[in-house]
């Protein structure tokens, strides 16, 4: 790990059958941002390339907004979120 991480959230839930991640953020993310979604059997690493607030895209958010992600892999509650 040479970069820099910063926590900035977790995984509220996870919905399997369109693969969108909640997310509960503690900090900001942005499209665009690389992020990495670490838990006990997940470590997935991804770029952000859109995000929605109530089912509207948005390109930034901030901590105490619950944004919803395409997900590329398996994530589960409790999973924590860095960017990178």
């Amino acid at each position: 790990m040479g970069e820099e991480e910063t926590e900035v959230g977790s995984v509220t839930n996870f919905y399997s059958n369109i693969d969108v991640a909640a997310i509960t953020l503690t900090g900001s993310v942005k499209v665009g941002d690389t992020i990495v979604i670490r838990g006990h059997s997940t470590n997935l690493e991804q770029t952000l390339d859109g995000m929605e607030i109530e089912h509207q895209s948005v390109q930034e958010a901030k901590a105490g907004d619950q944004i919803g992600i395409k997900i590329s892999g398996r994530v589960r509650r409790k999973d924590k979120v860095y960017k990178k």
